[in-house]
């Protein structure tokens, strides 16, 4: 028992824990938080969201950072209803050459983004936070500031269809969830971002093309935000400059409180589902029990400097920067 509770073990399964404590505390004050209606309104709202944080994810494991999420997200969302509508505005036609497209003009922003980064010798969390200044002044100038509206009944299914009492969009969701978590445990590209992140030196000297490894995560980053793009309009039924609002602070808090850490090398895409779990869960269960908004952000910020002290070991750091 003693050698079950160590520190690693401890943080391992921390995440999980809290979740458990948080959906029994919940349902403890207000019973309705365990329906099913409830949960499916959860998982939909949480969807967006776990594609963020698993493209993120994907960065912070190599010990870098990507801060173009909401920008990334509202100008993909934009281009995808303005290419939609352009073929036809229903994706049972030619419009549905609109999904691989933007999925593929997600995975090029990740790469220009991860070059930049890379051959211009730019923090990542500068160059990613300018290509989000970008990104939403690219949907303000396409949009003009108003609205693009999507009438599609088939693509809008994602949200009004339901299987088991959940949306399509959630097992949508599911499956790149799984396909995130083979790309880590399954491929060499992978094991890379492990490497990376536990050491940039070692991996170089084991013959890890470091640069390019950087760029395929930047490029899988985009990829997911993309998924992320298409779930918002498919919730929403229309894209503006703001679609990608607030996605930073949760798939960033959901990461971190998940136990992906962010020096790297530590975590992967099952804790991001943790994450946001905790963190929708907390949103959910306060507006289920009647919690102010600034509330629930303050328990989210505590949330966040908590798990950062748990999982950093500050006698090995001799400067905090």
């Amino acid at each position: 028992m003693t050698g079950f509770l160590t520190r690693e073990n401890l943080l391992k399964w921390a995440p999980l824990l809290v979740l458990l404590a948080l959906i029994a505390f919940f349902s403890i004050i207000n019973p309705n938080f365990l329906s099913v209606r409830n949960f499916a309104r959860l998982f939909t709202n949480a969807s967006p969201a776990l594609m963020v944080a698993i493209g993120v994810s994907f960065i912070i494991l190599m010990g870098s950072i990507d801060l173009s999420m909401e920008g990334a997200v509202s100008a993909l969302a934009v281009i995808f209803c303005y290419v939609l509508l352009w073929l036809g505005g229903t994706i049972s036609g030619l419009g549905f050459l609109a999904l691989p497209a933007i999925l593929l003009l997600g995975a090029i922003v990740g790469a220009i983004n991860g070059l930049i980064h890379v051959h211009l010798r730019i923090p990542s969390f500068m160059s990613s936070l300018a290509m989000g200044f970008v990104g939403t002044g690219a949907s303000i100038l396409m949009t003009g500031g108003n609205i693009v509206k999507i009438n599609d009944e088939t693509f809008r299914a994602l949200l009004t269809e339901r299987v088991f009492g959940f949306p399509l969009m959630v097992y949508v969701a599911l499956f790149f969830l799984i396909l995130g978590s083979v790309i880590l445990s399954h491929t060499r590209v992978g094991r890379n971002f492990y490497a990376v992140g536990g050491g940039e030196d070692l991996a170089h000297a084991s013959g890890v093309n470091v640069k390019r490894v950087r760029v395929w995560a930047f490029a899988l980053g985009g990829f997911y935000f993309s998924i992320a793009a298409l779930l918002q309009v498919a919730k929403l039924g229309q894209a503006e400059s703001v679609t990608g609002s607030n996605l930073m602070f949760i798939s960033i808090t959901s990461v971190v409180v998940g136990g992906v850490a962010l020096w790297g090398g530590i975590g992967g895409v099952w804790n991001a589902l943790v994450g946001v779990l905790i963190v929708s869960v907390i949103n959910n269960g306060m507006i289920v029990i009647g919690i102010p908004d600034f509330i629930q952000d303050g328990v989210l910020g505590i949330m966040v400097i908590i798990a950062v002290i748990l999982s950093t070991d500050r006698r090995t750091v001799a400067f905090v920067k």
